[in-house]
């Protein structure tokens, strides 16, 4: 299986819902299960610098099949995955990746968020992939 746009657009808009609650201004990226780009936004205003970092969480979500805090908790020194974000031409390993399941529980992509507070980021990422 494999995310639809209709759906990443689904995720997106939820996300966007999310950021104005939390009054925040941000970048969503949505890949699909095979961690390409199926849908991009950037709310105005939103931080230039957190577009490519929205996509690397997305596509680090996919990668691993899990957030990107868990893998930020063990990719800190002596953890099992230290280093891990010079793999794979770069990685995001901080909140704010989801991977994106169908109601069977399959992953068929994740989304990406940033432009707060990766606490921030991760409750947008996590209120889009959940309306799925």
């Amino acid at each position: 299986m494999n995310i639809t746009l209709e759906q990443a657009e689904k995720i997106i808009a939820a996300a966007k819902t999310k950021s104005v609650e939390l009054n925040t201004k941000m970048n969503i990226a949505v890949v699909d299960a095979g961690a390409n780009l199926v849908a991009f936004a950037r709310m105005d205003g939103a931080w230039l610098g957190s577009l490519d970092i929205s996509i690397k969480k997305a596509k680090t979500a996919r990668f691993f099949d899990m957030n990107t805090g868990v893998i930020g908790e063990l990719s800190q020194p002596g953890g099992s995955l230290y280093n891990i974000e010079h793999s794979n031409g770069g990685l995001i390993t901080f909140p704010g990746g989801v991977p994106v399941k169908d109601t069977n529980g399959n992953i068929i992509g994740a989304v990406g968020v940033s432009g707060s507070t990766v606490e921030n980021d991760h409750a947008v990422a996590e209120a889009g992939a959940t309306t799925i």
